[in-house]
């Protein structure tokens, strides 16, 4: 069994969390420029987070439920998700996106992963507090990668991370084996491969013996 560890916002999905609930709060542009800026290392990413749901505060409980409703995945990612799991690994989600947004989006596709590692919008009175909670906020990919292949039993050298932006690189860089998926250019000079579609990723996963070739 390997461990199998993908990002979602720019990975998994070509969603961003934060972009569909910004629009639903009129702040699209500000949430967009500070995501962009984050995902280019201009940013951390805890920073971002926080300046990013501060300007969420106030959304309320339908506008934010219909927001994750509009999050999906990448063509052929569900189908990916089934034939890793089918070859008997342990699917995991690192993300610093939301966890009701992977949840939904997994489950409009019929696959659910192994075990999600997220974080969360809190709400008071129906509404958005304008805060933001949970283990990868602060926390980084690598420590959660590494903390999830120890209580699996599987040696890091059998992990696999899957990521596009500059909060992937920690779990890029111990991973037995790193793809990137579209990777932003700080991201790229650590990965083993590069892939721009599910296809090529499974392929690359045949390629490295991670996945049986498809009959």
């Amino acid at each position: 069994m390997s461990l199998i560890a993908f990002d979602f916002d720019g990975t998994l999905s070509d969603s961003e969390m934060t972009v569909l609930l910004a629009r639903r709060a009129g702040v699209a542009d500000e949430v967009a420029e500070i995501t962009e800026r984050a995902m280019n290392d201009e940013l951390s990413y805890a920073e971002s987070l926080y300046r990013r749901a501060e300007l969420l505060d106030g959304l309320d409980e339908d506008a934010v439920a219909a927001a994750f409703d509009e999050v999906t995945l990448r063509s052929g990612a569900g189908e990916l998700i089934a034939r890793l799991q089918a070859d008997g690994h342990h699917v995991a989600v690192l993300t610093g996106g939301f966890e009701r947004g992977v949840e939904r989006a997994l489950a409009t596709e019929g696959v659910e992963a192994d075990t999600i590692v997220a974080n969360r919008l809190p709400m008071a009175g129906g509404k958005l507090t304008g805060d933001a909670e949970g283990p990868l906020i602060e926390g980084t990919k690598d420590d959660a990668l590494a903390e999830l292949a120890d209580d699996l039993g599987v040696p890091m050298a059998e992990t696999v991370a899957i990521g596009d932006g500059a909060n992937d690189l920690p779990m890029l860089e111990v991973a037995g084996l790193a793809v990137g998926f579209v990777p932003k250019d700080a991201v790229r000079p650590v990965c083993d491969a590069v892939v721009a579609s599910m296809f090529r990723l499974g392929k690359v996963l045949e390629s490295y013996g991670v996945l049986s070739p498809e009959s």
